[in-house]
């Protein structure tokens, strides 16, 4: 039963997500649907930015074959809320939108998933002695803490395959977490998710002349689903299972979430502090930091991943084997949290302003992980690159 509720789902998605991907690659060029470069963005040429409508595309195809098989009642407001997110995401890349009319429409669409589907964070399981909160409470929290997810993954949005492997990787820490406790419907969203990224992600690290960004469509979705698994996990329900009470699933969802929320709060800190809006493009995130020493987009990707996995295997280690109290779980992720963005930044601005002998050991560091330049990778460019124009042009003949 699980492999048809979640397996199948998945492998639909990946079918489908990868079918529609040159498709939508060729739409883009021949529409002029672009990110152009300028003194901020890492990119040299524009580059085709409507991945997100492939991704939404497969997972919607996922959903429909879950429906076939199982109760699709609570998960029909998520896509709702996923499509409209899409499309406003959609206009922001192609016209262009104020971050006020953005915000609006997230704080819009969260208040939706609040009443239409009933979750929402009223329950502390436990963390500083306290369980259920009053909606007086737990409304405004969530609203809080799910625009603020949508963000966060929006501005990480800055290097090859950083957003979305970091959905990947969130998706799979998530749907584990759901396996155990017992809730199929968010397992099966989990898989779906995964499958539906994973052929943008190949194509968005591997692909050099079909290369296309997953814009503000793919990341504003990805956002409203991360913020869905934390509101559906810290939600009281009495229809799934439960894990034992020294697991913190508070500590749990802030490690998941932990690089992209304290590097947005660090970033988003700095530019309050020094006058601008909180949402002023700039190059202060840790990925430019990476650049900045030389690393390549799949070396800066995978060095940030490592981080961010290594702080939920540090949370992992204090539940499982250390059987720290919830309180000391929450501490340790926090503190792992303000050591990778906050104090590792710093530590590394201030290196490379002095050319310290360990800055150099980084740039030396960062140079090896050009894996662009080794013919392996080139032949697999070539190879992918080849593919994606075939499946296009096919497509438009058709």
């Amino acid at each position: 039963m699980l492999i048809l509720n979640v397996f199948l789902p998945a492998l639909v998605a990946l079918v489908a997500s990868a079918w529609f991907h040159p498709h939508i690659l060729q739409i883009a060029k021949e529409k002029n649907i672009v990110d152009n470069p300028d003194a901020r963005k890492l990119q040299r040429v524009p580059v085709p930015i409507m991945g997100g409508v492939a991704v939404v595309f497969g997972l919607l195809a996922g959903v429909m074959c879950f429906t076939l098989m199982s109760e699709f009642d609570d998960l029909l407001p998520v896509f709702t809320s996923v499509t409209v997110m899409m499309l406003v995401g959609m206009v922001d890349d192609i016209r262009g939108l104020s971050p006020r009319i953005r915000f609006f429409v997230e704080i819009l669409l969260v208040v939706f998933l609040i009443f239409s589907t009933g979750n929402q964070i009223n329950n502390f399981h436990g963390l500083w002695g306290i369980n259920i909160l009053s909606p007086w409470i737990s409304v405004p929290l969530t609203i809080f803490a799910c625009v603020g997810i949508i963000n966060a993954i929006n501005l990480i949005d800055g290097v090859d395959g950083y957003s979305s492997g970091y959905c990947i990787m969130a998706s799979v820490f998530f749907g584990y977490a759901f396996y155990k406790l017992y809730d199929v419907n968010m397992v099966a969203l989990s898989a779906v998710i995964i499958a539906s990224l994973i052929p943008f992600f190949l194509c968005n690290v591997f692909c050099k002349h079909s290369k296309m960004f997953i814009g503000d469509a793919g990341t504003l979705s990805m956002g409203i689903l991360m913020s869905t698994f934390v509101a559906n996990m810290l939600t009281v329900t009495t229809d799934r299972g439960v894990v034992d009470a020294n697991f913190g699933l508070i500590p749990f969802t802030l490690a998941v979430m932990c690089v992209p929320i304290f590097d947005t709060l660090r970033v988003m800190s700095i530019r309050i502090l020094r006058g601008k809006s909180p949402f002023h493009p700039d190059k202060t995130h840790l990925h430019h930091l990476f650049i900045d020493l030389g690393f390549s987009h799949i070396g800066t990707t995978f060095s940030i991943l490592s981080m961010n996995f290594l702080v939920v295997l540090i949370w992992y280690a204090a539940y499982e084997w250390l059987e720290c109290s919830i309180n000391m779980q929450l501490y340790i992720v926090i503190f792992c949290g303000l050591l990778i963005t906050f104090i590792f930044y710093g530590l590394m601005r201030r290196h490379i302003a002095s050319g310290t002998k360990f800055y150099v050991w980084m740039t030396k560091l960062g140079a090896k992980t050009h894996v662009e330049k080794y013919p392996l990778w080139v032949k697999i460019q070539l190879w992918i690159d080849a593919r994606m124009v075939v499946s296009g042009r096919r497509g438009k003949h058709n």
